[in-house]
Order: C-alpha cells, then sequence, then structure tokens
C-alpha cells in the first residue's frame, strides 16, 4: 500500500512539474512570440538584403554506344560499350573540371573570369549511379550560367574525342536559363530563423526562471522552507488608497 502510495505521489509529483513548466511557458508567451518574430525578421532581412542572388543552370550528357566517326553510329550497344562506359564516366567526371577544358570555354565565350574561379562555380554529378553526366553552373547571371553549361558540355565533348578517339558522349537535355535564384528559398529561411528563435526563446525562459529566485505562490514557500502554508491573507492595497483618497 505504502508502495503504491508512493507512485501515486511521485507520478503526481511529476505531473505537478510538467503543469508548472507549462504555466512559466505561458506567462512568457508574449516574450516568446516576439523573440520568434524578430529571428523570422532577421532572417527575411539576411536573405533579401544581404544575400547574393545566384542562378543555376545544368545540362546532362549521357556515355552511349561508341562512334568511330562524327555520325557513324551503331544501331546497338555492347557489353563492351558498357564496360567502357562505366570506367570512363568517373574519369570524364575529372575532365570536365579540367584547366584544358575550362580554358576553352573562357576562350570561346570571352567571359572575364579565369579558369580557377569557373571551376569553382562548376560542380558535376552521376545520376542515380548511371552512365549520365549532369554539368551544372551558378553564377550571378542567369543567362550566363546556362551558356557556360551548354558550352562546358559542348567543349568537354570535342576533348573526348581528340584525347580517346571515341564519340561516346551526346548531350541528352541542354542548359535553360533558371530565373529563380538557386540559393535563396524564404519559406526555407523562415522555418529555419523561425526555428532559432523558438530555441532561444526557450533558454531564455528557462534561465530567467532560474535566476528569479522571488516567491509568487503558496507552493513556493512550501518547496523553500518545506513548512505547510495554513492561510493566506490576500492584498487591497490598491483599494485602500482608493478609499483613503476618496475621504481626503
Amino acid at each position: 500500500m505504502n508502495t503504491k502510495d508512493g507512485k501515486i505521489e511521485g507520478g503526481n509529483m511529476e505531473e505537478l512539474d510538467l503543469k508548472e513548466l507549462f504555466s512559466i511557458f505561458w506567462s512568457k508567451k508574449v516574450y516568446i512570440v516576439l523573440i520568434v518574430l524578430i529571428f523570422i525578421a532577421i532572417g527575411v532581412i539576411y536573405t533579401v538584403g544581404f544575400t547574393t542572388p545566384m542562378y543555376s543552370s545544368s545540362t546532362t550528357l549521357v556515355l552511349a554506344g561508341a562512334e568511330s566517326a562524327p555520325g557513324e553510329t551503331t544501331n546497338s550497344i555492347t557489353t563492351t560499350d558498357v564496360t567502357l562506359n562505366s570506367k570512363l564516366v568517373s574519369t570524364y567526371s575529372v575532365l570536365v573540371k579540367s584547366k584544358d577544358v575550362l580554358n576553352q570555354v573562357v576562350t570561346n565565350l570571352g567571359i572575364d573570369m579565369s579558369w580557377e574561379s569557373l571551376k569553382n562555380n562548376v560542380s558535376v554529378s552521376l545520376v542515380d549511379d548511371a552512365d549520365v553526366i549532369e554539368i551544372s553552373v551558378e553564377t550571378v547571371n542567369a543567362e550566363y550560367s546556362a551558356n557556360i553549361a551548354n558550352e562546358i558540355a559542348k567543349v568537354f565533348t570535342e576533348k573526348v574525342a581528340e584525347i580517346y578517339n571515341i564519340y561516346n558522349v551526346h548531350v541528352v537535355d541542354e542548359a535553360e536559363v533558371e530565373n529563380s535564384p538557386s540559393n535563396i528559398n524564404h519559406e526555407r529561411d523562415i522555418i529555419i530563423f523561425a526555428f532559432i528563435g523558438l530555441v532561444v526563446a526557450i533558454v531564455y525562459v528557462l534561465i530567467a526562471n532560474m535566476l528569479d529566485t522571488t516567491i509568487k505562490t503558496a507552493e513556493d514557500i512550501e518547496k523553500e522552507f518545506k513548512l505547510p502554508v495554513l492561510a493566506s491573507i490576500p492584498i487591497y492595497g490598491n483599494a485602500v488608497q482608493k478609499k483613503k483618497g476618496g475621504r481626503k
């Protein structure tokens, strides 16, 4: 029976703590909302005023059956072609961002940019581990990004033919101009900054409550002095002052 009572008391104590914690946060709800709104505003200001819009365009290349010369396609892809393409796809990914290829792209387009700077704006990835290469270019100008991506694909295809004497790289999708910035997403930024603001608000409320040693309720007295509160006297200070003021 005592054990059961002890469990009940422990459960009530835990429930009381949760209620108290909820009460603390509820009493500070205005501060929590203000802090979250402030962080949302900071996020919007940061993305709109301090983030430079970048535009990305991508082109995809596929490694198909090898040709002995341009225009002389084979009707089917042999096992040898598949094996060769699998071995070359990783090498091709490195070749796309090579100095030789990017220097040629800079020269062809007349870009006021070094090949090293251009390399930082180019990314190459394999699509689903298949024999498909995706070349993406990200710059501050949407049209430049598309033009550079298409030119890289063109120069890269020519270099493959020149180096390996095979014509197995084909453009699947040419890069198109994307008018939406690739590095700005207001909905995502609002959610991230709102979450950060909520965390900061919760930490603030908990720390403020820990540092607050004032006694506000009878329960605080019982916890502090380990003594039961037998009675409490309400304070009617404002009412007394009003009565005194009326007598004067």
